[in-house]
């Protein structure tokens, strides 16, 4: 085990409550699509991963094409919903200011969206300039794939075995351990599910919590753990 040194945040029903009201939206237009899906599956099945490749993977599963149209006929929808309807976690901003470590935001979201939320629930000015989206990199280096997580760590200076990531999703749990990070699984968002800690251990999550108030005291247990196993 590794020292600590730096603590990635996933934002998406992490920081923000926004999963919910996305597997909401994505709902309802594949239901009138052809797909009739409800928002806990979508949340079970999907969250973390993009509005694009959920298309793509319902596209190969039921074998029923899917109108470029719906790309963008979500993210209209789904703007104006978070702009909304969008909250923090409970007790989200008081755990971020009680870890000392460096910390940045590595998320599948768009900039403009990491911005337009984070600014609403006022959690912008906890990361500087520290917030990272997988959509820079290029379309086909999202979540699952690690590169957003080794690209965090690059920026801020650590190698990604001593960094920590929290995490909602199986997606981003396995895009985390890919890249050779750490994981605490988080389930406190409104998405979450009865076998949603489950699911993110089985992924790979050290450790998982369902209250912000337990984090800054989780990482500070996984780094005395560390230290103890390499004394």
């Amino acid at each position: 085990m590794s020292e600590i040194d730096l603590v990635i945040f996933d934002c998406d029903g992490v920081l923000v409550d926004s999963e919910i009201i996305a597997a909401r939206v994505e709902a309802e237009i594949l239901t009138e699509a052809g797909y009739p899906i409800s928002a806990e599956e979508m949340a079970t099945r999907f969250a973390g991963m993009t509005w694009h490749n959920t298309l793509l993977a319902i596209e190969r599963e039921a074998d029923i094409p899917l109108s470029a149209q719906l790309l963008t006929k979500s993210d209209e929808i789904l703007d104006k919903r978070l702009r909304e309807e969008v909250e923090a976690i409970a007790g989200v901003a008081a755990a971020v200011k009680q870890i000392t470590l460096p910390k940045c935001i590595c998320s599948n979201s768009t900039t403009e969206r990491l911005q337009m939320m984070l600014g609403k629930v006022g959690l912008l000015g906890l990361f500087g300039n520290h917030i990272y989206s997988a959509r820079d990199l290029g379309p086909d280096r999202v979540k699952p794939k690690p590169d957003i997580f080794l690209h965090g760590a690059a920026q801020m200076g650590v190698d990604p075995s001593r960094a920590i990531v929290v995490e909602d999703s199986v997606h981003g749990v396995h895009a985390a351990r890919t890249a050779g990070c750490r994981v605490i699984g988080f389930t406190g968002g409104a998405h979450t599910h009865p076998s949603h800690a489950d699911q993110l251990t089985e992924a790979g999550a050290e450790t998982v919590i369902a209250r912000m108030s337990a984090l800054p005291g989780t990482i500070a247990a996984l780094g005395e753990w560390s230290d103890a196993l390499s004394a």
